[in-house]
C-alpha cells in the first residue's frame, strides 16, 4: 500500500523539530494524552464528523469539516481496526514551527492496524481559549 499520510489541523506543521521542550510537562502532559486518547476513540469509531467537532478552534476554522471527513476515511479506512496503541512519547512544547505559541503535547503512538502493523501515529493536542486540550494535528506514517 505505500506510506500514507494525513497533516489535519495546522496545515503545514512539522511536528518533529519541536522546540521549548520541557522534559515533563507534569500535569500538562497528562491532560494531553487524556485528551488524545478520548479523540482517538472517536476517530476509531469511525465517527470523523464527531472528532471535527471535538477539536480545537484553531483546527475547525483552518480545515473544512467534510475535507476532514473525506481525507480521514481515505487513510483510516483501509488501514482497518486497530489491534493495539501504545504511547511511545509524548513531549510537552510551548512552539512548534509555523503553530501559533501555546501549550502543545506532542504524542506519538506506536500502532498497529489490522492491515498495517507497524504505523505511528502522532496525535498534537493543544490547550485551547477555553483551558481544555483539545486535538490540533493528526499524522500517520
Amino acid at each position: 500500500m505505500g506510506t500514507r499520510f494525513i497533516t489535519i489541523g495546522l496545515l503545514g506543521l512539522v511536528i518533529m523539530g519541536c522546540t521549548a521542550k520541557e522534559k515533563s510537562g507534569g500535569a500538562a502532559t497528562d491532560e494531553g494524552i487524556a485528551a488524545s486518547n478520548a479523540w482517538l476513540e472517536v476517530v476509531d469509531a469511525g465517527r470523523y464528523g464527531d472528532s471535527w467537532e471535538q477539536a480545537c478552534a484553531y483546527f475547525r476554522n483552518v480545515v473544512p469539516k467534510e475535507q476532514w471527513e473525506r481525507q480521514t476515511a481515505g487513510v483510516r479506512g483501509p488501514l482497518g481496526p486497530v489491534l493495539s496503541r501504545t504511547v511511545g512519547s509524548a513531549e510537552y512544547t510551548t512552539k512548534l514551527p509555523g503553530a501559533l505559541d501555546g501549550e502543545y503535547v506532542v504524542i506519538q503512538y506506536q500502532t498497529k492496524f489490522q492491515n498495517k502493523a507497524d504505523a505511528i501515529e502522532t496525535v498534537t493536542p493543544m490547550r485551547d481559549q477555553d483551558g481544555v486540550f483539545r486535538v490540533s494535528g493528526y499524522y500517520i506514517r
